[in-house]
């Protein structure tokens, strides 16, 4: 079975998925086209994060069981429709539907492209260098986020919907591509009984049983929501500091390209720092970050994202690699599809308090409170993750 072409085509998928022209646009467009407050966003992206995450652990399931081609195509077709009801939004409710419909694209794919990825270099003998291709395809999808972004102020002060009638024709290609992957033969395994108690046992072995997979995801998930916050607050940030409008589309393409290139030289950081190095600088990238953007105000005071983009690009394919290596074939999607679930948990239950904080006290004051309260939480999350890794001297990879 002619697998090695997956590679370049999970990059393309990586990319396309990624290209999301409204995205640099898109806090500006809630708040300013449809009329939503800062607190209706972030409950809008709970909702978004509820969807994900009710379909969070089924898809991956499924997509353990049913093949990960099929979620990723299918992951497409839903996108197709999710950003064609954007093009006909005009109210909170319809924002909702095309954010709903979104949300279960997303989880498709989530841990789907990861484990396809693992499985077809497993096949190739090159599973040891997974977190070098982890990274390109990282690298690649933010290249396309960043290439979305470029003209997306533009594209949005010429005609305000023109970004979403180009992402349906995005994710049309996208819908090409997913539909000439290649499935990686599955083992055989053994007829299950009830998929509700096998889905119960995986989620049991992930959190409980064995603890290097249980920290692995915990630490992850912190550090994604350490980066996940501003990615909503930066724009009214942008707003209220005085960048112009016509700066936004490449000052989200340059925090893309930050998380790319971060991405694409992570594992050459990791060798040299080692893992107790990186997990020091993932920290030390948090707080930095939310200092300056708590304590600064000026045009240039976004510059403090970039540290925390910096942080996502490193910590994506070196986390990502450690959940793999404790993963197998039959639920290896599956718990990368828990990992994201946690993550959409935390979201969902901390969004819309953060979104609220940041309406009543200002964008400032609710970055100074989120340094204090990340670096409080990740401290001690970071040492019981370091406990639990091996460890036997790495090689390059």
């Amino acid at each position: 079975m002619k697998t090695a072409g997956n590679i370049r085509k999970l990059y393309a998928f990586a990319f396309l998925k990624m290209t999301l022209f409204p995205m640099a646009i898109i806090t500006l467009f809630w708040k300013d086209h449809i009329g939503l407050s800062l607190t209706e966003i972030l409950l809008l992206q709970g909702i978004f994060s509820v969807a994900t995450l009710l379909m969070e652990y089924p898809s991956g399931y499924l997509s353990d069981r049913l093949g990960y081609r099929f979620a990723l195509t299918l992951a497409s077709l839903i996108g197709i429709v999710g950003w064609g009801f954007y093009t006909a939004a005009d109210t909170f409710a319809g924002v909702l539907v095309a954010e709903i419909l979104l949300g279960v694209s997303f989880a498709f794919i989530s841990g789907s492209d990861a484990a396809l990825l693992f499985e077809t270099l497993r096949l190739e003998g090159k599973e040891d260098e997974y977190a070098r291709y982890d990274g390109r395809m990282a690298g690649a999808a933010q290249i396309g986020e960043a290439a979305g972004a470029l003209f997306a102020g533009v594209l949005y002060a010429a005609a305000p919907l023109s970004p979403f009638y180009i992402q349906v024709g995005v994710w049309a290609l996208a819908l090409g591509i997913s539909w000439k992957l290649v499935e990686p033969p599955v083992p055989q395994r053994q007829a299950v009984t009830s998929h509700l108690a096998e889905a119960l046992k995986q989620i049991r072995y992930a959190l409980i049983d064995n603890r290097r997979l249980r920290y692995a995801i915990l630490f992850s998930t912190v550090l994604g929501i350490a980066s996940f916050y501003p990615v909503w607050l930066i724009q009214p940030y942008m707003q209220e500091n005085g960048v112009p409008l016509a700066w936004f589309g490449p000052v989200w393409a340059g925090a893309n390209l930050s998380v790319a290139l971060f991405s694409l030289i992570g594992h050459r950081i990791h060798f040299h720092l080692g893992d107790r190095g990186l997990t020091g600088l993932f920290l030390l990238l948090i707080v930095a970050g939310y200092l300056v953007l708590g304590l600064t105000a000026g045009v240039w005071s976004f510059l403090g994202y970039y540290l925390l983009t910096a942080m996502r690009g490193l910590q994506g394919p070196i986390l990502r690699n450690h959940l793999q290596r404790s993963s197998s074939r039959e639920n290896r999607a599956s718990i990368l599809s828990l990992k994201s679930l946690i993550f959409r948990l935390l979201f969902v239950g901390s969004g819309p308090l953060v979104g609220a904080l940041a309406d009543h006290w200002g964008l400032r004051p609710t970055f100074l409170l989120l340094a204090l309260l990340l670096g409080t939480i990740l401290l001690p999350l970071a040492a019981l993750f370091l406990r639990t890794l091996d460890p036997r001297p790495r090689a390059e990879t």
